[in-house]
């Protein structure tokens, strides 16, 4: 990897030298690793974000969810479509207003999380072991400093 230097504006960064292409190809490797993982239960790192926010209690509604983990309305239908037909999450009308669904994880799904936070947290060891676990958690802080910073969360 090249290393940042104050060059002048008219010379051109190397690729490996830009943030955006790194937490890029950063992230899509981890989802790589994360999904070959999860395959043989059926699941997509994508799957397990969404039954993370659900069993985290971070939301309770479709609309929460999405917010929560900034996926489009079309897309987050799709994904718990799929996901309930599998009998891993459920919706149900909320007590409080029933123009609204809950979703929430069956017992299946609660089991089949459980399993999946497991491999995805091996994947994210084995990713970050360059690292040291030290490393590994200072990354994912400066990473949150960042997020924090910009306002997103």
């Amino acid at each position: 990897m090249s290393k940042p230097n104050a060059a002048p504006a008219n010379q051109v960064r190397a690729h490996d030298d830009v943030l955006g292409y790194l937490l890029k190809h950063a992230h899509l490797a981890l989802e790589q690793r994360t999904d070959a993982a999860l395959a043989d239960m059926g699941l997509t790192a994508r799957d397990l974000g969404v039954l993370r926010v659900i069993a985290g209690d971070e939301a309770r509604s479709q609309q929460e969810v999405a917010t929560v983990l900034g996926v489009d309305r079309t897309s987050m239908v799709a994904l718990l479509d799929a996901l309930e037909r599998r009998g891993i999450v459920v919706r149900k009308p909320s007590e409080r207003d029933r123009r609204r669904n809950v979703i929430e994880l069956t017992p299946d799904g609660r089991s089949m999380f459980q399993r999946a936070e497991q491999r995805s947290t091996q994947v994210e060891q084995a990713f970050t072991a360059a690292l040291g676990h030290a490393g590994g958690a200072e990354l994912r802080r400066a990473l949150q400093a960042v997020l924090d910073a910009s306002g997103r969360s």
